[in-house]
């Protein structure tokens, strides 16, 4: 052991005694460093940022009133894991499975519209990247899936398509690196049934996720190359130019605006562009078309955020927070979360000025 973890194993022993006396400070600082990584892991297990906090608030509470049980047979920061998988798997058996629109129903026809929003809480949220908390790589040996690649959006949303323990043993195992026998008795389950359960889980989300991670895509493209693509579609979209805006897309390029059901796909994108997205009907500013955009990070993902012009308020309001998916150097899906009450997640102002 390291000279630092030396120390802070003998800090968080102290904090740890204080706590189990009551000290509710102590509490705080011992449970704060994991925090962050504690909110990416209910998020994970349940695809929205809100029903996250509603399950760390829940999670921190029990542990609080467990910690004078707490004989340190596994350490804190296991014991915190454990207490909130079980919360999230409470929460699972009460709240439908979350999804994007791709996974809802069928494609919808551009001239359509984008249709009315759903008053069902069923969508994937998006994740604010400054909450992650999380560094590059692996979090332990035994995890097969980088940090970062844990919150993308295609794999939060592969993660809701399995059962709720499947999904609990995956994110365990092969995000956070748990040994099987660690996640059988946060669990309850036998080893066995663990290797069971995370094969079946393998299978089901590798079945559903492109073949390279947006870390990987994003690692081969480069920053600079990244933002230049980044930059030219934020000009484009702010302009209206629906062939500036397509010239950046794949061919087969995928738009979805949850909480819309609807969503297009290859040329079915292009008319929706310039029929409604590009050309103001979306927000009743049809010939009058003046929109602002911001630089934005969500899922480990470039994003951006829109803000359209409101003549009474005479500002620009937030209306959609985009998440960008590369395939190689084309943007291969948009994802337009029309909800502008998760921009102050993200840090966004509230509004911007003429």
């Amino acid at each position: 052991m390291s000279a630092a973890a030396a120390t802070w194993a003998a800090r968080e022993q102290a904090l740890l005694d204080a706590a189990r006396d009551g000290d509710e400070d102590a509490y705080r600082r011992l449970i704060e460093p994991r925090r962050a990584e504690l909110h990416a892991h209910c998020y994970r297990m349940l695809g929205s940022v809100q029903d996250a906090e509603d399950a760390l608030q829940d999670a921190l509470l029990r542990a609080w009133r467990a910690l004078p049980r707490f004989e340190r047979r596994s350490s804190t920061r296991s014991w915190l894991y454990k207490i909130a998988t079980n919360t999230c798997l409470d929460l699972i058996a009460r709240r439908p499975k979350r999804v994007l629109p791709i996974d809802y129903g069928p494609s919808s026809d551009p001239h359509d519209g984008p249709g009315t929003p759903l008053v069902e809480s069923v969508w994937v949220e998006p994740y604010p990247d400054e909450r992650l908390g999380l560094q590059d790589g692996l979090a332990a040996p035994e995890a097969r899936y980088e940090q970062r690649e844990g919150v993308e959006l295609a794999f939060i949303a592969a993660l809701q398509h399995l059962p709720a323990r499947q999904r609990a043993v995956l994110v365990l195992r092969a995000v956070l690196g748990f040994s099987a026998k660690e996640v059988a008795e946060t669990l309850e389950l036998t080893v066995a049934s663990v290797n069971s359960a995370l094969q079946r889980a393998r299978k089901t989300v590798d079945e559903k996720l492109p073949p390279a991670s947006q870390q990987e895509t994003l690692r081969t493209l480069g920053d600079e190359a990244v933002r230049a693509t980044v930059e030219r579609y934020m000009d484009a979209w702010e302009r209206g130019d629906v062939e500036a805006v397509v010239a950046l897309l794949a061919a087969d390029a995928t738009l979805t605006m949850p909480p819309m059901a609807t969503w297009y796909r290859g040329a079915d994108v292009v008319v929706f562009l310039r029929d409604w997205a590009l050309s103001g009907r979306v927000y009743g500013a049809e010939g009058n078309r003046r929109v602002r955009v911001l630089p934005a990070r969500a899922n480990g993902q470039p994003a951006i955020a829109t803000y359209s012009w409101d003549p009474e308020q005479g500002r620009h309001l937030p209306t959609v927070l985009q998440v960008l998916t590369f395939t190689g150097s084309e943007i291969s899906e948009i994802t337009g979360f029309v909800d502008p009450s998760v921009f102050p997640g993200f840090g966004l102002p509230d509004s911007l000025p003429a």
